[in-house]
């Protein structure tokens, strides 16, 4: 849908960002000692971009993620995915997978879509007031996006309610959280104005010549 948007305004909104500051995983004050999860993705490394077919531009499909470290006391397992540099005052949420089992586990390839049909899963609403995966869609020239996968094992408690938005997630974390971790992806739709491959104009050096790139 973005990948409509004139690239002027991707321009317009460089610098309009959400920040990584303001991701669940930097918002949740969870206690000391919470134990650290290990995040991890068949489909790219951290901080490495994410293939298109998981994106807008491609299938748009969930890409496979899977977690260790989960510790023996949780009760269950929540994923949320956010965009730390949509250009909007919160981060954009992609996906909420909640009520996941306890341990150590894994979302296969296009499961957050199928995830409902699970009894031990319950999925949230994303930015869009969806439920499901929203693939990656940044706006042409507005520069690399990242897209956090964040987990969290939950202490012993009630199951969410159906659909929980952000805030539903953000409260029941602050409250249960014991364990937390991440994995970060990054996406970037390229600046239609400079041609890949296209060298660059020879610059004059002097009234001798021209120099190349």
């Amino acid at each position: 849908m973005l990948e409509k948007l004139p690239q002027v305004v991707g321009h317009v909104l460089r610098e309009q960002r959400a920040g990584l500051d303001k991701i669940v995983f930097n918002q949740v004050k969870t206690g000391t000692g919470t134990a650290a999860l290990s995040v991890r993705s068949l489909a790219f490394a951290d901080h490495a971009p994410i293939p298109a077919i998981y994106t807008a531009d491609g299938d748009g499909r969930s890409p496979p993620i899977e977690w260790t470290g989960v510790p023996a006391g949780a009760a269950s397992v929540v994923l949320i995915v956010e965009d730390a540099d949509s250009p909007t005052p919160q981060p954009l949420v992609h996906a909420i997978v909640a009520d996941l089992p306890g341990e150590d586990g894994n979302l296969s390839e296009g499961a957050i879509d199928t995830a409902a049909q699970a009894d031990d899963a319950t999925i949230g609403r994303n930015s869009f007031l969806q439920t499901g995966w929203l693939p990656p869609d940044p706006p042409p020239g507005h520069g690399t996006h990242r897209y956090v996968f964040q987990l969290f094992a939950l202490a012993e408690g009630p199951r969410f309610e159906a659909t929980p938005g952000r805030e539903a997630v953000m409260a029941m974390l602050q409250e249960r959280a014991i364990a937390s971790g991440l994995l970060t992806a990054t996406y970037e739709r390229p600046d239609g104005r400079i041609k890949v491959g296209a060298a660059r104009p020879a610059t004059v050096v002097g009234s001798g010549g021209l120099a190349g790139p």
